[in-house]
């Protein structure tokens, strides 16, 4: 058994305020956004949705794809109705954590995570989560900054503590690839390393998991 996880409300308004302005996501993230959302069907769930980074390339879908997403900060979720409205991205976004996902067994398709792992309370149980809305076969996509090697990673360390308050509770320090890749109920499709990115939420890791089928 984890950690009781914290029901507190999650609330980082200055991060809400700040992130759009201070994160050029299209000129970092615009391709990984792209993998994320390519060629999507079915039904599909962004889980961290945050200020509504993935919902300009969501609109983009097949209109017979059925968006679904999640945001526990309420500052956050304000402003992704708001690129939403402005991208015409339907979504049924929702006030849920990952680690309670408010959603029957095998709900959806794909299951989206976006630089969200790092700030996620606990992390597996997340990710038990995940694999219990998928549906077997389904896949999981992942975006994530990742736990550094090297004087990188001992400077992610000596960071972590200060990186925590000011970033909304981010981790610089976590293992998510490992974390994901070692779970039973997942299967490895693609993993990509990208060194590329601005220290110390860096290396960036993306790839695709796929829920195996047995029960």
């Amino acid at each position: 058994m984890g950690a009781p996880v914290d029901t507190s409300e999650i609330s980082h308004p200055l991060v809400a305020r700040v992130y759009d302005v201070i994160v050029p996501d299209r000129l970092l993230f615009e391709p990984h956004r792209q993998y994320l959302t390519r060629e999507l069907s079915g039904r599909v769930l962004d889980i961290g949705a945050g200020t509504g980074a993935n919902f300009p390339y969501l609109a983009e879908a097949d209109p017979t794809v059925e968006i679904h997403a999640i945001e526990p900060d309420r500052h956050m979720r304000r402003q992704a109705v708001a690129k939403a409205r402005e991208y015409g991205c339907a979504v049924d976004l929702r006030d849920a954590r990952a680690e309670s996902l408010p959603y029957p067994d095998d709900a959806f398709d794909v299951v989206l995570a976006s630089l969200v792992f790092c700030t996620i309370q606990e992390p597996d149980a997340a990710l038990e989560e995940v694999a219990r809305v998928l549906k077997p076969g389904g896949e999981f996509r992942f975006l994530e900054h990742v736990h550094a090697d090297g004087w990188r990673g001992t400077g992610q360390h000596v960071l972590n503590p200060f990186w925590e308050r000011v970033a909304g509770g981010c981790q610089l320090t976590r293992e998510t690839v490992e974390r994901f890749v070692c779970h039973d109920e997942f299967a490895v499709e693609q993993i990509e390393r990208i060194d590329r990115g601005v220290f110390p939420a860096t290396p960036i890791v993306r790839g695709t998991l796929r829920r195996r089928r047995h029960r």
